[in-house]
C-alpha cells in the first residue's frame, strides 16, 4: 500500500481556503506558509510539493518601503 503523502494535508487546506475565498490567495496566507513549511522539510516525499519546489513566496512589500 503506498504512502500517504506528508504534504497532502496541507494541499487540502489550500484548496479549501481557495475555494472559500473565492481564489484571493491573499486571504489564504497562513495556509500557503505551512505548505510552504512542510515542503522544505519533505520535497523529495511530497508529491504535493512539485509545484512548491521553485516557487519563493511574494516579497514582503510592506518591509521594502522601510527601507
Amino acid at each position: 500500500m503506498p504512502q500517504k503523502d506528508p504534504c497532502q494535508k496541507q494541499a487540502c487546506e489550500i484548496q479549501k481556503c481557495l475555494q472559500a475565498n473565492k481564489y484571493v490567495e491573499s486571504m489564504c496566507e497562513d495556509v500557503i506558509r505551512e505548505m510552504r513549511r512542510c515542503c522544505e522539510t519533505h520535497a523529495g516525499n511530497s508529491i504535493c510539493c512539485s509545484g512548491f519546489k521553485d516557487s519563493k513566496p511574494p516579497e514582503d512589500k510592506s518591509r521594502n518601503s522601510l527601507l
